[in-house]
């Protein structure tokens, strides 16, 4: 009958300890979010993922983040517009009498 007791009180504790160490440990967020577009123009222009985070003071994981939401942006606007989303025509070519015509010699 005592071991069940002790048993009991020491199940108890643990439950009790880890409640309080679960709710004592708070999240870890980045003090600002990650400039993606920033990002996605270093690596454009050639730089490594390592180059752009040490450039940028974020973590490789960031830039590798940023580019799995830019490839993923762009699949889906892909998707969008092969199910007949309508494409913006340019300037030029929605008007093409607003072209300049040749000039005569």
């Amino acid at each position: 009958m005592v071991i069940k007791k002790i048993a009991v009180t020491a199940a108890s504790a643990m439950l009790v300890a880890t409640m309080v160490f679960a709710a004592g440990a708070r999240p870890a967020y980045a003090a600002t979010k990650v400039d993606c577009d920033a990002v996605m123009g270093e690596l454009n222009a050639g730089k490594k993922a390592k180059e752009v985070a040490k450039d940028l003071s974020i973590s490789t994981s960031s830039v590798y983040r940023c580019k799995k939401h830019a490839a993923a942006s762009a699949k889906a606007e892909g998707k969008s517009l092969a199910k007949g989303g309508k494409d913006v025509p340019s300037p030029a070519m929605a008007a093409p009498s607003a072209a300049a015509s040749p000039a005569k010699k």
